[in-house]
């Protein structure tokens, strides 16, 4: 994320990140993919600023739900990669090699890793990945989302997701002694703030003052827990304690004052808010999916009851005009809280995220862990013909730079590995 992210993300668009953050801003009203729409991507909209993020987010939450991926899905994103491990939002060219001029980011690389890590197979790739990432480091122990740029909250808890995803403990990644979590706490507002305490900032402002940002604070807790982009449902928690470590909370701390400061952001209309400059506030699906996932992942499926239950009446129309990305959000909420993502307010999420690309290769047998592959020339021939008739520009790096953020050695490698 939300990248996530979240954000990640964070939505992402507009989004950490991260989700996938804010709505979309402008939908693609096609029928059916145009003869430009490369072969293998979900969605018709034009994937410049989130093609592999939004293709990386449909591949994890069709794992999550038992789908396997078209292998034409996930050759697409395995031929994004650059020859150094990065990944770029998205490359026309890919028989280009990556070069000084390829803007290459943090959030499509930790997405990737995520997502190729889940369907398997993919060892390699993962591992360029992380050791790309790992390579990016800042000295304060967190990433931000271009390499080089000053670390933020929704880059360094996809980024984390990323690590836990593959097995590394974000702790033993250090740089200068640093480590992610270091970073991440960094942007935790202090117990002593007046207004936004125990949030998350996504930076410190020009003056160096951390604001409180309910997309960043959706990242901040699932990256506190150690959280990827697919969480499961957390510990049930008491009531709201307050925030609590006052100034220097640990990361269990820092994730329960996150919550909690979301909790309050929800309460009153079920749902996350936002509003560009001059516009009247409109209420943030991307963002209050993620904010559903960090708090089941904090507190259980009961702490998320009343923004689940919003998103479950609202949020089908917003996912259809926004694409692949924004089902992925609503599944990864469903699955944090345990609800059925088939009978999501009446909608067949899973259906509906399967219609913006290719065909599965087939469904999991959770009993055997076989896959139930269909025929891959089958798969490839339909490509084309069963992209969603919606999509969406996210912009998530141009949002991710301003601040808006969106909505984080392999052990256990030979386990993912398919034959």
């Amino acid at each position: 994320m939300n990248v996530r992210r979240r954000s990640a993300a964070a939505l992402a668009a507009i989004a950490v990140l991260g989700a996938a953050a804010a709505p979309a801003v402008a939908a693609d009203p096609s029928p059916s993919a145009s003869a430009s729409t490369p072969a293998g991507l979900y969605g018709t909209a034009d994937p410049q600023y989130d093609g592999v993020w939004r293709q990386s987010l449909a591949m994890l939450a069709q794992d999550t739900v038992g789908v396997v991926p078209s292998a034409t899905a996930v050759r697409w994103l395995t031929g994004q990669q650059c020859d150094n491990g990065a990944f770029a939002p998205y490359r026309a060219d890919t028989a280009k090699p990556c070069d000084a001029k390829t803007m290459v980011d943090t959030n499509s690389t930790a997405a990737a890793v995520q997502a190729l890590w889940a369907v398997g197979g993919h060892g390699d790739a993962v591992e360029d990945a992380l050791g790309w990432l790992k390579s990016v480091q800042n000295k304060d122990g967190g990433w931000g989302y271009t390499p080089g740029g000053p670390s933020d909250a929704n880059s360094t808890s996809v980024v984390i997701g990323a690590l836990t995803a593959t097995g590394t403990k974000p702790e033993t990644v250090t740089k200068d002694g640093k480590s992610p979590y270091d970073a991440l706490l960094t942007f935790a507002l202090p117990c002593s703030e007046s207004k936004g305490a125990g949030a998350f900032a996504f930076q410190p402002d020009k003056d160096g003052k951390l604001l409180a940002n309910d997309d960043a604070t959706a990242a901040g807790v699932l990256g506190a827990l150690g959280k990827g982009l697919v969480a499961e449902p957390g510990k049930a928690a008491g009531g709201d304690a307050g925030c609590a470590g006052g100034d220097r909370p640990t990361r269990e701390q820092a994730a329960a004052n996150g919550a909690a400061h979301l909790a309050r952001a929800v309460a009153k209309d079920g749902h996350l808010t936002s509003a560009l400059a001059g516009a009247e506030a409109q209420p943030d699906y991307g963002n209050t999916a993620d904010a559903v996932v960090a708090l089941a992942a904090q507190g259980g499926a009961g702490s998320a009851a009343k923004p689940l239950a919003w998103l479950e009446k609202n949020a089908a129309t917003w996912a259809a005009q926004s694409g692949p990305a924004a089902y992925a959000q609503l599944i990864f909420a469903a699955h944090a809280t345990g609800t059925d993502p088939r009978a999501f307010g009446g909608t067949d999420l899973v259906e509906r995220l399967n219609a913006t690309g290719p065909t599965p290769q087939g469904v999991k047998d959770r009993a055997t862990g076989s896959d139930g592959k269909k025929d891959e020339a089958q798969d490839e021939k339909k490509d084309e013909k069963d992209d969603s008739p919606f999509g969406v520009w996210w912009f998530v790096g141009v949002c991710l730079v301003f601040g808006i953020g969106i909505g984080f050695v392999l052990s256990g490698r030979n386990r993912k590995q398919q034959p």
